[in-house]
């Protein structure tokens, strides 16, 4: 599943009030424990920082043996 950054805000919202449901999107999740939540939390982080990575740009690196051309 593509989470959102608001997906990731809901689920740190609920875990700061201490309830165990969240509403991520147009489904609400009911989880068994804090440690599912925070485990979530840390795929979800993963994920998104993942998808906003820029991709570096290729380096080229040229040889010169000293001999000329």
């Amino acid at each position: 599943m593509a989470w959102t950054q608001a997906d990731l805000d809901a689920l740190n919202a609920s875990i700061a009030q201490g309830v165990r449901s969240t509403t991520m999107g147009d489904r609400t999740v009911t989880f068994h424990s804090l440690q599912d939540m925070l485990a979530l939390r840390a795929q979800m982080e993963t994920e998104l920082a993942a998808a906003t990575e820029t991709p570096r740009p290729k380096q080229r690196l040229l040889y010169h043996s000293g001999r000329g051309f």
